[in-house]
């Protein structure tokens, strides 16, 4: 069977369509996955130390608050990390209307299910940056009087972050990836543009290839992106 670039040709306006589309998806999950997994990291890592029995007998309240939201951050990363994005997108497109009456249509479902997703990966990235940093810088700071989160942002954070790098631009390559899954719910994304120009012409060495390589290019752009930026925080 010969390859025929006019198939690729004729389906690249609908391809491009689609490579939008997963864009956004990828682009707004991260975004909110970054977000999401900031916090949840920093939970993780610093809350059981903080709320120490000095801390309790002080305030009971936020004796309580701390393990609390802690526990709610195990519970989050160990749900997300234990079920496959496929069912938690089936869960918000089609349960979560049932159990709260409320319409999600399929672009909102994507966003969230990547955000959500992203997110508690992201976190154990974050945690295991955040105690990679020798604690030394930490006690540093409150020698200096500094509080928690000035602490967090000028003094631990920089060097936590240089660290995360890699890490996050694995995780950024697989969310793109894992956008492609979102075509059990029908967005109109790269693969789901796909699927329906195949089942129109039945050309599927060349579509399937188009696909192949725009997904190539834009984790090419991703990895690129993230090693200039690695780079230049190394010279910082």
């Amino acid at each position: 069977m010969d390859f025929d670039f006019s198939v690729v040709q004729d389906a690249l306006p609908s391809l491009m369509a689609g490579t939008w589309v997963t864009i956004k998806i990828t682009f707004w999950g991260l975004f909110g996955g970054v977000l999401l997994g900031a916090i949840t990291g920093v939970i993780r890592a610093y809350i059981p130390s903080l709320f120490c029995a000095e801390t309790i007998r002080r305030n009971p309240v936020a004796g309580i608050l701390g393990p609390l939201l802690s526990l709610i951050a195990q519970l989050y990363v160990l749900v997300v990390r234990g079920t496959p994005i496929v069912v938690q997108v089936m869960f918000i497109y089609f349960a979560l209307p049932l159990l709260m009456d409320l319409r999600v249509d399929g672009m909102s479902a994507a966003i969230a299910t990547l955000i959500i997703n992203s997110g508690a990966y992201i976190a154990e990235i974050v945690r295991g940056a955040l105690q990679s940093v020798p604690k030394g810088l930490f006690e540093a700071g409150q020698s200096m009087g500094l509080s928690f989160h000035r602490i967090l942002l000028k003094i631990i954070w920089p060097v936590a972050f240089r660290r995360m790098i890699p890490a996050l631009g694995n995780q950024c390559i697989i969310s793109l990836k894992d956008s492609s899954l979102f075509i059990v719910i029908g967005v109109a994304e790269l693969t789901r543009q796909g699927q329906e120009i195949m089942a129109a012409n039945f050309r599927a060495v060349e579509i399937w290839g188009a696909v192949a390589v725009i997904y190539l290019i834009l984790n090419g752009l991703i990895a690129l992106a993230l090693k200039i930026m690695e780079h230049r925080m190394r010279n910082v």
